[in-house]
């Protein structure tokens, strides 16, 4: 048996592209360069354009005493719209007619002078199960004390505390992110509105 001798191979011819082929095939290049091109001179302009967000960018106050006038007649009782100390500011008002639940409530955000989040939501209407849904999965974790009237504490996952109390006949729900103090502020003037 003999072996196999090596023998030269020649080497693949290199392609020859002709100026046409060389300009079709730089064509996809150039038009992908302007396209993203086209594509940043019209987002970037947009972007800066935008106003930045900050806690000021959402903060208004909203006059909550006229609108709780303009929801007394579909309410059939005055909304609470209670004073409170300088610093503290609405950010919305509105009455809810209710869903499928049929529970109509009235409800308000409040920004404490932390900047902290507190709603307040009133109805005449309550059940156990629509304050269950109001609360989420809060569980009970104490009680507490404002203006003679016991409110019971949950604390839910996600940080929020809710207090509620029954108070001369409307079921009373305060939640948010503020310090339990703050809590104590509105549900005082709440409590004081309503007596």
């Amino acid at each position: 048996m003999s072996e196999p001798q090596d023998t030269p191979t020649a080497a693949a011819p290199k392609p020859v592209l002709t100026p046409k082929q060389a300009k079709r095939a730089n064509s996809s290049v150039i038009g992908m360069l302007i396209a993203v091109a086209a594509t940043l001179g019209l987002v970037v302009p947009v972007i800066l354009l935008n106003p930045t967000h900050t806690a000021e960018t959402y903060a208004r106050n909203v006059d909550v005493a006229t609108i709780a006038e303009q929801a007394e007649d579909a309410a059939g009782y005055p909304p609470l719209a209670v004073p409170l100390p300088d610093g503290w500011t609405s950010n919305f008002a509105r009455w809810n007619g209710g869903g499928a639940d049929g529970v109509a409530f009235w409800e308000v955000g409040y920004l404490t002078p932390e900047r902290e989040f507190i709603q307040l939501t009133q109805t005449d209407a309550a059940n156990p199960t629509w304050t269950a849904q109001r609360t989420g999965t809060a569980q009970p974790s104490g009680q507490r004390d404002i203006e003679s009237v016991t409110w019971e504490l949950l604390d839910s996952e996600d940080g929020d505390a809710y207090l509620t109390a029954e108070v001369e006949g409307f079921t009373l729900i305060l939640n948010g992110t503020a310090e339990l103090a703050e809590f104590d502020v509105l549900g005082g003037a709440v409590v004081n509105e309503l007596r």
